[in-house]
């Protein structure tokens, strides 16, 4: 189970791996904004309010790959353009949410970061996963990799992301919680890693 000491644990490692990282991914980084800017002929950052630890809302940040029109929910691969698409493939335009990490908004690993209407919603012994800050990776992003492919097959990809995915992704990340250890953590970002 999570302690207010595991939690310190996390930041310093939160902290000290993305002070690690952001050196040898920013030039890769600002290369890809360019290039979705050009691609999308929109700014190549994309930024959305998110519901991060203990209900507060903050901006978490994306590389753009989408067109500038209306998309709806699974149908978002039809809106990426070509260059959106070998991002999203690999995870890519997540890179930007090192700065997340870095300024304390989001934590390496944990849930993933979601829209008001969700998290923000929780009831009971459901709302331990607002205790911990979202994650860029996780146990149930990494179970549900694929989603955007999901939902495509689905007659009413919201409705069956309601009822299903997130019932789900709720258990799945109250069980990472009680379950934590900072084993798991490193568990988790490797299988990210190779998974890509």
């Amino acid at each position: 189970m999570i302690t207010s000491s595991s939690l310190v644990v996390k930041r310093i490692f939160d902290f000290i791996f993305s002070i690690i990282l952001l050196p040898i991914l920013l030039i890769p980084l600002l290369l890809f904004i360019i290039i979705a800017a050009i691609d999308t002929r929109a700014s190549g950052i994309f930024k959305q309010e998110r519901v991060g630890q203990h209900g507060k809302k903050f901006n978490m940040y994306k590389i753009r790959t989408l067109k500038k029109e209306q998309h709806k929910l699974g149908s978002l691969d039809k809106s990426a353009t070509k260059f959106g698409r070998f991002l999203r493939a690999y995870k890519l335009d997540e890179l930007p949410q090192l700065f997340n990490v870095l300024f304390g908004d989001m934590s390496f690993v944990g849930p993933r970061p979601d829209i008001k209407g969700f998290a923000d919603k929780l009831e009971g012994d459901d709302r331990i996963i607002l205790d911990i800050k979202p994650g860029v990776t996780g146990p149930a992003t990494i179970k549900y990799r694929d989603e955007e492919v999901i939902l495509a097959l689905q007659d009413d990809p919201e409705k069956y992301n309601r009822t299903i995915i997130w019932k789900d992704k709720v258990e799945i990340n109250k069980k990472y919680i009680k379950d934590w250890s900072f084993y798991l953590d490193l568990k988790y970002i490797f299988k990210s890693i190779i998974n890509q």
